[in-house]
């Protein structure tokens, strides 16, 4: 058998780098974040989280919040014409203003 070749951040280096300007210490309330179910939420990666972090290519992506399990939250977004469901830490997570 062929062995695969990549992981799951292979050819990320453009989509998980960090601005300047946001690059250093992480913000302590992005941790402690709330969300109520049924939110709608965006899925904004920061790389220098691992813990939760979902695929690289639900970066950007919006769905809604359907549970909590942990410090993380169930997320639902729809891939094309399929809805998945994901864990995500709340540090990668934005809420809709």
């Amino acid at each position: 058998m062929v062995q695969r070749t990549g992981g799951s951040r292979r050819k990320t280096r453009s989509k998980l780098r960090k601005n300047v300007r946001v690059k250093g210490k992480l913000n302590i309330t992005r941790y402690l974040k709330q969300f109520d179910l049924g939110q709608r939420v965006f899925l904004v990666l920061d790389s220098a989280v691992h813990k939760a972090m979902p695929m690289p290519r639900f970066m950007g992506s919006s769905g809604t919040v359907k549970g909590k399990q942990g410090e993380c939250y169930k997320v639902e977004v729809k891939d094309g014409k399929l809805k998945k469901s994901l864990l995500v830490h709340p540090i990668h997570l934005r809420g809709e203003k």
